[in-house]
């Protein structure tokens, strides 16, 4: 079974130029655990995607992929 992408935390972090050593040490996290997040092996809780869109001052939806489909 493949791996679903169900969000684009590394995308925006490259977007904002931002590493995940900092967003690790911003969150109190490791930055396996952020690793984890990027290639998607695991997913932050609500809260934790919370901070990470406040760190990045981003709204929080752009850190998710979108489930709507076009027509």
């Amino acid at each position: 079974m493949s791996q679903l992408n169900l969000n684009r935390i590394k995308v925006v972090l490259v977007e904002n130029n931002r590493s995940n050593k900092e967003l690790a040490k911003h969150l109190g996290k490791t930055v396996s655990t952020v690793s984890r997040w990027c290639t998607n092996d695991y997913q932050p809780s609500i809260e934790t995607l919370y901070e990470i869109s406040k760190f990045l001052k981003v709204d929080i939806r752009e850190l998710l992929v979108s489930t709507a489909t076009k027509s």
